[in-house]
């Protein structure tokens, strides 16, 4: 039987470039996000190619995780790969100047949310000692740049959660991964600038960035290996990024 695969933030960018990689790929869907239209439209393209369904919930609300997931038709509920996707950024302030309500956004969705989705699938791993967890971090989680503050404190969680993990989950059979890109060019900007075009279009100007269908492709290949095989930890940047700030512009 095919592998079914859980994707938190598959409406856009990296999540969905995961999900049209891996319905190519025959690879069960459970497409998860906020935005209920995009979520329609991305089932209605996938399903010519691969079963799918879809969840709509906001990671960062506990309840509407759990129910969401508990919601789940019977056929879908035995989850081999778990893509902890959704994430975000808020902002970009010092922490003197940083707003609370940026700094609580960024932790619930990127840490809280992380933590919730992973404790509702999980028991269902170890029950069967089997399961793949990814969880997409940053290249803010290996390293802190000026005015990310919050957001690289977010993404240290996450690289701190994976390992966590893999601990605790080893003797459950259960691998777990660590992604964690460097500049992606995606609507991530758009989001830290809160809609501001002009400051999102100029983060990926004068270089090539990574685009979704690169992280895509890592993703499919890590979850893909034999069984035996686990790469716990990848960062990958665009040839012209050699830091988080210092980027090839010529």
């Amino acid at each position: 039987m095919n592998k079914t695969a859980f994707i938190t933030g598959a409406t856009s960018g990296i999540g969905k470039a995961t999900a049209q990689l891996f319905a190519k790929n025959k690879i069960r869907l459970i497409l998860c996000g906020r935005r209920l239209e995009r979520l329609k439209q991305l089932k209605d393209e996938l399903s010519k190619l691969t079963e799918v369904t879809t969840l709509q919930f906001d990671v960062s609300k506990r309840e509407e995780v759990f129910t969401a997931i508990k919601s789940l038709p019977e056929n879908f509920k035995e989850i081999d790969i778990l893509i902890n996707n959704a994430g975000n950024a808020h902002g970009l302030s010092t922490i003197q100047e940083g707003s609370i309500d940026d700094w609580d956004a960024m932790l619930d969705i990127n840490v809280k949310g992380l933590l919730y989705v992973s404790k509702a699938i999980i028991p269902q791993m170890t029950l069967r000692n089997n399961g793949f967890i990814v969880n997409i971090g940053s290249i803010a989680a290996k390293d802190v740049y000026a005015n990310g503050n919050v957001y690289c404190a977010s993404k240290h969680a996450v690289d701190a959660l994976n390992k966590a993990m893999r601990i605790d989950l080893n003797k459950h059979n259960i691998r777990v991964s660590g992604i964690h890109p460097g500049a992606v060019e995606t609507e991530f900007s758009d989001v830290r600038f809160k809609g501001d075009k002009e400051k999102a279009k100029s983060v990926y100007t004068g270089y090539k960035a990574l685009q979704a269908n690169d992280i895509a492709d890592i993703i499919h290949f890590v979850v893909t290996r034999p069984y035996h095989v686990n790469i716990e930890d990848l960062v990958v940047y665009p040839t012209a990024q050699a830091t988080p700030t210092i980027l090839n512009r010529s």
